[in-house]
C-alpha cells in the first residue's frame, strides 16, 4: 500500500488571548491582523475538478479521518496530527458526471480493523483492510446508500437507502469468516432515513425524517422507540454527545438544534447558521459544535453549555458549496468540492 502525504503542514504564528466577542472570523484568502487562513489540504491523485465530498467521519479505534473522495473511487485516511494519508481504492473511479455528490463512494466507517465504503453508482458496500488495501467482502445493496455506520454493540453495519425509506442491516462474520458481510435485516424509516450517528453505551441509533423530526432506533430490537419534534423545516446531518445525551440536529434552512435524548428529545436550545446547512460535527473536548451553510460558505462554531445551550462563537469563511465537516483534537476539517480538497481550520 502506497502511502501518499499530503500538503505539507504550515506553522502559523502565535496568537494573541482575546475574549471570545473579540474573536474575529478566519478568512480563506490572506491574514487580518495576523489571524491565520485555513490551510488547504489537498488530496493526492485525485486529480483537478470536482470531487463531490459528502460525508466525513472521525475513526477513534483508526486513529483517522475517513474521507471518501467521490468520483476517485478512494477513501482516504488521514492522521490530524500528521495531516499525512493513506488511499484507499474502495471502487473503481466513477464515470458519471463529477458535480454533486452523488456520485461514487461517498460515505465510510471503521470497526473490527476494517474500513466499510459505500458507492452510490454501484450501490455495493465492502469492507477493506486499511493496510493492505485489499477488498475483504463485497455485497450488493438494495437501494441507493447514503450513510454507513458500524454499530458495536451488535456487530453489524448499517447503510442508510433513504429511496426505499429504510435502513439495510449487515452483519459481520466471525473467526476465519471475519469480514465476511451478510445481510440480516432492515429498519423501515418513513418519510427518510436522513443521516445516522450511534450512541453505543445506550444502545441506540438516530436518523432524520426529511421532515421535522428525529427518530431514535433500538439497535438490539432494530425498530423505532421514538420520534421527537426537533423544530426544523428540513432536517439534516446530525451530531452527538454521547457523555450528556445532547443530539445535535443540522437544519436545511440555515441554523442547528440541541435535543435532550435522555429527556424524551426536548429541544433544548438552537443556533443560527448560513443557508444550506447539511453535515454537522461535534468536538468534545472543546465542547463545540460546527455548523457550515454550503449556500452561505461560512462555518458558525457554537459551544455547547452543560445544559445543552448553543451559543455561537465566530463565523468562518470557507468555500461555495462547502457543506461537510469534520472535528477533532481542536482541529476541524471543511470539504471544498470545487477544489477536490480539504480546507483545515485550528479552533483556538
Amino acid at each position: 500500500m502506497r502511502q501518499e502525504a499530503l500538503m505539507t503542514t504550515l506553522r502559523f504564528p502565535r496568537p494573541s488571548r482575546p475574549g471570545l466577542a473579540a474573536v474575529a472570523a478566519l478568512a480563506l484568502s490572506g491574514c487580518a491582523a495576523g489571524r491565520p487562513a485555513a490551510t488547504p489540504v489537498t488530496l493526492a491523485g485525485a486529480g483537478p475538478g470536482v470531487i463531490g465530498f459528502d460525508d466525513l467521519v472521525y475513526s477513534a479505534s483508526l486513529d483517522r479521518l475517513l474521507v471518501p473522495a467521490g468520483r476517485t473511487g478512494s477513501v482516504y485516511l488521514l492522521s490530524p496530527g500528521t495531516g499525512n494519508a493513506l488511499s484507499l481504492r474502495a471502487f473503481p473511479p466513477s464515470s458519471g458526471a463529477a458535480k454533486g455528490h452523488d456520485v461514487g463512494v461517498t460515505s465510510a466507517d471503521a470497526g473490527l480493523g476494517l474500513v466499510f465504503a459505500v458507492d452510490r453508482n454501484a450501490r455495493v458496500l465492502r469492507a477493506l483492510d486499511p493496510q493492505s488495501g485489499k477488498v475483504k467482502s463485497s455485497v450488493a445493496l438494495a437501494g441507493k446508500p447514503d450513510y454507513v455506520r458500524y454499530v458495536e454493540a451488535t456487530r453489524e453495519v448499517w447503510v442508510t437507502e433513504p429511496a426505499l425509506h429504510e435502513i439495510e442491516v449487515f452483519s459481520v462474520g466471525r473467526g476465519k469468516s471475519s469480514a465476511i458481510l451478510k445481510h440480516s435485516g432492515s429498519i423501515r424509516v418513513p418519510d427518510g432515513p436522513e443521516s445516522l450517528v450511534v450512541d453505543s453505551p445506550r444502545r441506540t441509533a438516530f436518523t432524520n425524517s426529511r421532515g421535522g423530526a428525529s427518530l431514535a432506533l433500538s439497535v438490539g430490537k432494530r425498530r423505532i422507540k421514538a420520534r421527537w419534534k426537533n423544530g426544523c423545516g428540513h432536517s439534516s446531518g446530525l451530531a452527538l454527545d454521547e457523555d450528556d445525551g445532547f443530539l445535535f440536529v443540522g437544519c436545511r434552512e440555515g441554523k442547528a438544534q440541541a435535543l435532550d435524548t435522555i429527556h424524551q428529545g426536548k429541544v433544548l436550545s438552537s443556533v443560527a447558521a448560513g443557508a444550506g446547512v447539511d453535515i454537522i460535527a461535534y468536538d468534545p473536548a472543546l465542547r463545540h459544535l460546527y455548523v457550515p451553510g454550503a449556500e452561505s460558505a461560512t462555518l458558525v462554531i457554537a459551544d455547547v453549555g452543560s445544559r445543552g445551550a448553543l451559543d455561537a462563537l465566530e463565523t468562518v469563511r470557507t468555500a461555495p458549496e462547502a457543506h461537510c465537516v469534520v472535528a477533532r483534537a481542536r482541529r476541524f476539517w471543511v470539504c471544498d468540492p470545487r477544489n477536490a480538497r480539504l480546507l483545515r481550520f485550528d479552533d483556538r
